[in-house]
């Protein structure tokens, strides 16, 4: 295949929420670029995009996917991301790549709430915006209607650049007001039929026109003296001007498509060609270093691994951006990440699952390499003579969602745990963790949603029978007061038995805690847990009553009530101890004796020194439509939510509280709910606090029962 250069080159992401025609916009483009001879769809499952089983079944993107399309002799890479905000890491990837987020709306439904979600992406990530209006030929679309939600939403740069002359059953003619043309589309594609805007259209169009000229005049200091000099702007200046205000978000124009029928689509291939920016003309690329890169053909090679998946027949897929020079076949590249070498064996270009092999990608193109060593997302793949440098990431999103999963057979248990890390490297959102204070697996995700595709792989690619269930919550033992206690262990069985006998007082820990005035403390131990908090160990003994020897095996025992605390069996802390005094026995005293008796001792002075149980607490943000306000403030109310403040943001009132873990386990289905899809969240850790006492009581009853059954 030809070598474009960069100049020829547009990277486009196909966004929005699902079922606005982002997979059948994608075989759009490739059968107007005649890159397939005949356009698939998603209900018959054979487009290029959705190829994957579970893509087939669902009738929905689950994975981006890489696709391309020649047109006017430029290379459009485009990459169509699914629609659901649970695999938002793949809109994430696909947005810190592209150049262009080319904004699919659903003419029937306009702005909705997977509108909203892709929405911010885009504005974190930079992006440039061109929006299509899709599904006009449904007798439901409005136009006018989606225009004003659109400008509600995200402001008066939305600039209309075409409408539509007959939206709804029939629709094929729109009205450019770049061209200044009226474009009729036949059914199933192909270039438009170009004529003069009707008489009844040309105050409307001159009009709208005047506001996209005056738009695209901002973008640059230039343009709007020509256009103050000469009243307007040539079609070249224009384009021109909307490329230089996409660059730098102050212009968001809006096309007209009906994707299922091809019409609207050659003119917005023809839109991205003259209009959308080009590698080299967006803002440089940060790295590591002092460096950057402007996807120069000229600088060193330079690359980006933006997604990894394993395919059939292939083993794992790197996807790469090269963001300077040119990348080759047989080349050697160092992992910056690693520090080692990397040969880039085979690279292809995709459409779906079809590629093609090439054996060079120019700067600021996009293409994938397979056989890698050791190359993960995110990592990047540098020329030697630039010193290790690696390209800035994209911030992988907060898990919202977090399940326990077990095979249902344990003899899956090392193919389950093999298939998880699997998955996590294909999809970075997706956090394995074991824990073991929980001893029980789980995975971090972004939603329901997100862990019902988790388990459809489990059962229909690896055939492991798995159940998923709500993980347990780490709680935290801790004491609130002073006590003492003391504890003999003493057993004969014949021959040498075993003696140890330990008196101990204990308190909580704080910064600025005071020792008891009568205990004399001869040597101390701080000991931070990892799991948070302290354990600060006193030996007090006078006079040899437990021989020095011993002390290691009573902080054994003690060390072991930690991490299984008296009340619940959780991880207890901030706990100070004070062996102050004991006794031992000449022949029958040894460590597992003392062991033994400081563990009881320990356990005796908690249960006796006000014990509490502590709970994770999360700093909760919520964006929610004003409207819905209150019902998701009643919601969290019944949360035991703290609520910290309210701000408004956009259109959005944002509520910030304080909640408790156990609380909002699955949080982001009951948002859903309320809110319609609507409302979004992120929580990050605070603290831990002390639980009430109603919930201690109930806590404390659980454990009880589950050391029945264990029994």
């Amino acid at each position: 295949m030809k070598v474009y250069e960069t100049k020829d080159i547009r990277n486009i992401a196909l966004i929005g929420g699902a079922k606005s025609g982002k997979t059948t916009m994608g075989e759009s483009m490739l059968f107007e670029g005649k890159m397939i001879n005949r356009r698939g769809t998603v209900e018959d499952k054979n487009t290029a995009s959705d190829y994957r089983p579970i893509e087939m079944e669902r009738e929905n993107s689950v994975h981006s996917t890489l696709l391309h399309t020649i047109y006017n002799e430029t290379k459009i890479n485009i990459i169509d991301t699914p629609g659901f905000s649970d695999f938002v890491g793949d809109t994430i990837a696909a947005l810190s790549v592209v150049d262009t987020a080319v904004f699919m709306i659903n003419g029937q439904a306009g702005v909705e709430a997977t509108t909203e979600t892709s929405w911010r992406q885009t504005v974190i990530a930079g992006s440039p915006v061109l929006f299509s209006i899709n599904q006009l030929d449904h007798h439901g679309a409005n136009f006018d209607d989606t225009i004003r939600a659109l400008k509600d939403y995200f402001g008066d740069k939305v600039t209309v650049v075409q409408y539509p002359l007959n939206s709804g059953e029939g629709f094929d003619t729109v009205i450019d007001l770049v061209l200044m043309k009226q474009l009729k589309f036949k059914d199933g594609g192909g270039e438009p039929e170009a004529t003069d805007i009707p008489d009844s259209e040309k105050d409307k169009a001159e009009k709208l026109h005047l506001a996209l000229v005056e738009q695209a005049a901002e973008g640059d200091e230039e343009l709007m003296e020509k256009y103050f000099e000469n009243d307007t702007l040539t079609m070249d200046e224009m384009r021109e001007g909307i490329r230089l205000g996409m660059a730098t978000r102050s212009i968001f124009p809006v096309m007209c498509s009906s994707a299922k029928h091809g019409i609207g689509t050659s003119r917005i291939l023809d839109f991205i060609d003259h209009a959308c920016p080009s590698p080299d003309t967006m803002p440089a690329k940060k790295t590591s270093g002092d460096k950057t890169f402007k996807s120069d053909p000229g600088d060193p090679t330079a690359l980006f691994i933006f997604k990894t998946s394993i395919e059939q027949h292939l083993g794992e897929v790197s996807y790469f951006k090269v963001y300077g020079g040119t990348v080759r076949e047989g080349q050697d590249l160092i992992n910056s990440r690693t520090s080692n070498k990397e040969r880039i064996s085979q690279m292809f270009l995709l459409n779906g699952k079809n590629r093609e092999k090439v054996d060079t990608v120019a700067a600021g193109d996009i293409a994938v390499t397979i056989k890698l060593k050791d190359v993960h997302t995110c990592d990047s793949l540098i020329d030697a003579k630039l010193g290790g440098i690696s390209i800035e990431s994209f911030k992988i999103p907060e898990p919202l969602f977090t399940v326990a999963i077990k095979a249902e057979n344990s003899a899956d248990d090392e193919k389950l745990g093999s298939v998880l890390n699997e998955m996590h490297r294909t999809d970075p959102t997706l956090g394995i963790e074991f824990s073991r204070e929980l001893k029980q697996l789980l995975i971090k995700s972004q939603g329901e949603f997100h862990i019902n595709t988790v388990k459809w792989y489990m059962n229909n690619a690896h055939k492991i029978e798995v159940d998923i269930y709500t993980p347990k919550i780490p709680y935290r033992e801790t004491i609130t007061k002073s006590a003492k206690a003391d504890y003999r262990h003493k057993k004969q069985s014949g021959g040498a038995g075993q003696f140890g006998e330990v008196h101990m007082m204990i308190q909580p820990y704080f910064e600025g805690y005071k020792n008891p005035t009568d205990i004399n403390v001869r040597k101390t131990e701080t000991h931070d847990m990892p799991w948070g908090g302290k354990l600060i160990f006193n030996n007090c003994i006078v006079g040899g009553a437990i021989d020095a020897r011993f002390m290691p095996a009573i902080m054994k025992g003690l060390m072991e009530r930690m991490t299984e605390g008296p009340l619940t069996g959780s991880y207890a802390r901030d706990i100070v101890v004070y062996i102050y005094d004991g006794k031992m026995h000449a022949v029958d005293s040894n460590e597992i004796s003392f062991k033994l008796a400081g563990r009881n001792a320990f356990s005796q002075a908690f249960k006796a020194a006000g014990p509490k149980i502590m709970e994770p607490v999360y700093d909760l943000t919520v964006w929610v439509p004003e409207e819905m306000m209150g019902a998701v403030m009643t919601d969290l109310q019944g949360r035991r939510a703290i609520i910290m403040g309210m701000d408004s943001e956009g259109k959005n009132q944002v509520i910030k509280a304080k909640v408790p873990m156990a609380e909002i386990s699955r949080y982001s289905t009951s948002l859903s709910s309320i809110t319609s899809g609507r409302g979004t969240f992120y929580m990050i850790f605070d603290a831990y606090q002390q639980v009430p006492g109603d919930v201690q009581d109930k806590l404390l009853k659980e454990y009880e029962e589950s050391q029945k059954e264990d029994e």
